[in-house]
């Protein structure tokens, strides 16, 4: 497989956290990644090397190399991400589900059904498939710098304008306190809405404040940005923008058009 070198000339500690359960059913955090010393090198490897543990459910493909969004979000940032934070989440779901009546169930249909009591389900299931869609939301060259097609129309009614919408769910990104995500979501009555939740919440979960079809997903977890960014949490949501694939996020409003029977 290729790999990435990486090179440091400065020496930082930082602890990355991710939420998974133990046996008592008691959440922790567990990945602590310390960065190089001078003259030391970091090897980065490839997506395709990692691999879930058997379950119902599986990695999404990371569509691109570690190395292909920066400088928006660099290698490290994304292969620490992708294969420590994601591959937890992954690995705890099928533990969570296993010899359950879910283990036949989409993970859509697991969000839906689940016991906001359950932490152990609740925060895998939201974990995976947060990051599943946001993964997919990203794209190194992305053809336009903004919504098109079907998309663009709706944004251009819903809020005014295309630059209207970034200027709101970036407010909503900046405003977020702590763990958590911004989405755009299509509703009930096929309308667009920014939403934001905490920790692995998402809009398909019984609490949300505003239910609804994600289409676009932003982490604002620190792991998602601070190798990067630092507590610049801002300069990460205007990095993100650079890479967003609306093409993928055109396709996913009208397919959850089709699920408001709004086609």
């Amino acid at each position: 497989m290729k790999k990435y070198g990486i090179q440091f000339s400065f020496f930082i500690l930082i602890s990355l956290t991710i939420l998974s359960c133990n046996d008592n059913n008691k959440l922790t955090e567990v990945v602590e990644v310390p960065l190089p010393s001078k003259d030391e090198k970091i090897i980065i490897g490839s997506p395709d090397e990692v691999k879930a543990n058997p379950g119902a459910f599986l990695l999404e493909k990371l569509p691109y190399a570690y190395n292909a969004l920066a400088p928006n979000i660099r290698s490290l940032t994304l292969e620490t991400h992708y294969s420590k934070h994601y591959l937890t989440y992954t690995n705890n779901l099928n533990k969570a589900i296993a010899n359950t009546d879910y283990v036949n169930m989409t993970i859509e249909q697991i969000l839906g059904k689940l016991d906001l009591n359950d932490a152990k389900l609740r925060n895998n299931a939201g974990g995976y498939y947060n990051h599943s869609l946001y993964w997919k939301c990203m794209i190194p060259k992305p053809e336009s710098e903004q919504a098109t097609d079907t998309l663009a129309s709706a944004m251009n009614k819903e809020f005014g304008s295309y630059a209207n919408f970034k200027s709101l769910f970036k407010n909503e990104a900046s405003k977020q306190f702590g763990s958590g995500w911004v989405w755009l979501v299509v509703d009930k009555a096929g309308k667009l809405q920014i939403t934001t939740t905490e920790n692995q919440d998402n809009p398909l979960m019984k609490n949300a404040l505003i239910p609804g079809t994600p289409i676009l997903a932003l982490d604002l977890w620190e792991h998602a940005y601070y190798l990067d960014y630092q507590n610049r949490k801002n300069s990460y949501v205007d990095a993100f923008f650079n890479v967003i694939n609306w093409e993928k996020i055109n396709e996913n409003y009208k397919t959850a058009l089709t699920k408001v029977g709004r086609v």
